[in-house]
């Protein structure tokens, strides 16, 4: 499934056309509904001037019945209308949502690097949606075009005159609205952009909200956040009335035609032009219309709000996922080398990265791990060139807070593997993690059931769980007390064992177990060795762990 990018209206065309058949529908029971309400009128007309008039029983007997039974058909096309027309919408809006999901997929872990969760949320619970009101105009609008066709031509019969004031009004109308389309699309446009923003600045709160009561910075959120709050809901007012404008229009510039056309309907009547079956026929016809005028209106107002909402996703699914062809990966394990920082990982060994600055020694982790731009090589061959599917089913990037998600425990540290009851135990006890529960403890979304301990080391068991070839792991052991890191330094390298595995820490704990450590100054190698060899050689590897006990160097 190619989805057409090009731009907000191309996208908005590309799902019409994917969702072809439910669109003829609709706007087939919405060209019948309009079809039977500008009969009836007709048919009434007939009534009057064949039966009534005459003073004909059988005639007028036959024409009442045409108007029952026209009126029962009304009654069901106007079921099926709504029902084909909420499908539609049901369908564009869940088709927008798996294109957005295929595509979150595709960028895989690079999506929080790529695009704030407050603009994925908003996607996600408002965009969607709208361009789902948007197929209005492809269904119902439509039929309201051709229904207005329909009566001006049934009009012409009646009255030239009365039919070109009627074809006249779609101009008028489109001088009156357009306009104040366009206002609402600009301030809707902004609107959006600030609307997710606010839920990016809420998501962010929610998710730091414990450090933040710890830290005792949740006032000072709070009032931002209220802040922008109210500057979004005063843009929204804006909004509101230019919109409530078109919402008026919609509504009284109809019942202006309607008296413009009975008015001249009822001089023509008057002067013997019309019959009175003909004018009571005008009326219909002339009321009949207020409901087309009124939903191509709106249909003009969900598109302008379709566009604004299309033209997010439209940014959404242009963003570039990492490249999945490319060539072979090593055929055996090798070594890792980033020449940005001069950082090498080698197979079989524990390597450790130790930075005054966690977010130095974070890069060095996406770099080798392939997330985001790199130059890292691996087995001599860069990394950003070989297949992203090998790269990912051998190398695995820990990441300090990925989600956890709602299941037993048991399958959230099996994640998209089968569980096993020994590799499972075995990987619970390598992170210490016998505390958190059995294989059955049901996990919440998020670890919410957890404390922050708890969910690092079901994070680390998941992350030892998968066996892979390398592991990349960003501070494992930083919620942990003393007893329990000493304890998962113990243990990791012997779950490893064979394996390698680079973490970024300042633990001493971890460090002493590593094989080797690079000390990281300003995101570069400054220093390499044993912890022990650097606590003789590196002053400034002294001076970081001895702050990490708080202790002074000397």
């Amino acid at each position: 499934m190619s989805v057409d990018i090009r731009g907000p209206a191309r996208y908005l065309w590309w799902l019409a056309r994917q969702l072809k058949g439910r669109v003829l529908l609709g706007a087939m029971f919405g060209s019948l509904w309009f079809a039977s309400l500008a009969l009836t009128p007709y048919l009434l007309s007939q009534a009057i001037d064949r039966g009534l008039g005459p003073r004909r029983p059988v005639a007028l007997l036959a024409w009442t019945a045409a108007v029952l039974l026209i009126g029962l058909s009304s009654a069901g096309l106007g079921i099926m209308r709504h029902r084909s027309m909420t499908k539609l919408r049901l369908a564009a809006a869940l088709r927008t949502a798996d294109a957005v999901l295929r595509h979150a997929i595709r960028l895989g872990a690079a999506l929080p690097r790529r695009v704030t969760s407050g603009e994925v949320v908003t996607i996600g619970i408002a965009d969607v949606w709208t361009i789902g009101r948007a197929m209005n105009v492809v269904g119902v609008g439509v039929a309201s075009v051709l229904a207005y066709a329909v009566v001006a031509v049934l009009l012409f019969r009646t009255s030239p005159l009365l039919a070109v004031v009627v074809l006249a009004g779609v101009p008028v109308l489109a001088l009156a609205v357009g306009p104040l389309l366009v206002r609402v699309q600009a301030a809707g446009a902004r609107y959006r952009r600030r609307q997710g923003a606010l839920a990016a600045q809420l998501v962010d709160v929610l998710t730091g909200l414990r450090i933040l009561n710890g830290l005792g910075g949740k006032e000072g959120h709070l009032a931002r956040y209220r802040s922008s709050s109210a500057g979004l809901r005063d843009l929204g007012y804006r909004v509101g009335r230019a919109s409530s404008w078109v919402g008026a229009l919609g509504e009284g510039l109809p019942g202006v035609f309607l008296a413009v056309v009975i008015w001249l309907a009822a001089r023509q009547a008057a002067a013997g032009e019309l019959t009175t079956g003909e004018l009571i026929a005008v009326y219909g016809y002339t009321a009949m219309l207020v409901i087309p005028v009124n939903v191509m209106i709106f249909c003009g107002f969900d598109v302008t709000r379709g566009l604004v909402a299309a033209r997010h996703v439209v940014a959404f699914l242009r963003l570039p996922p990492d490249e999945v062809a490319g060539r072979p990966a090593p055929d055996r394990p090798a070594v890792l080398h980033d020449p940005v920082s001069g950082v090498s990982a080698e197979p079989g060994r524990l390597t450790a990265l130790a930075s005054a600055r966690p977010a130095d020694a974070a890069a060095v982790l996406e770099r080798l791990g392939r997330y985001g731009p790199t130059d890292a090589t691996w087995g001599g061959v860069r990394l950003d060139s070989i297949a992203r599917d090998e790269v990912r089913s051998r190398i695995l990037v820990a990441e300090h807070e990925a989600d956890l998600f709602a299941d037993p425990l048991r399958d959230v540290v099996a994640g998209r593997d089968t569980p096993e009851q020994e590799r499972f135990r075995a990987a619970i006890e390598a992170a210490a993690a016998r505390d958190v529960g059995e294989p059955d403890h049901p996990v919440e979304w998020g670890g919410r059931n957890l404390s922050g301990g708890q969910r690092q080391r079901v994070r680390l068991a998941r992350a030892l769980y998968q066996q892979a070839e390398m592991l990349l792991a960003a501070e494992p052991t930083s919620a942990v007390d003393a007893h329990t890191e000493a304890a998962i330094a113990g243990r990791l390298r012997a779950a490893r064992a064979a394996r390698g595995t680079v973490v970024a820490t300042t633990s001493p704990a971890l460090l002493d177990r590593a094989d080797v450590v690079h000390y990281l100054v300003d995101g570069r190698v400054a220093a390499t060795g044993s912890h022990r060899d650097l606590l003789r050689t590196a002053p400034g590897y002294v001076r970081l762990v001895a702050r990490v006990f708080g202790e002074d160097p000397a």
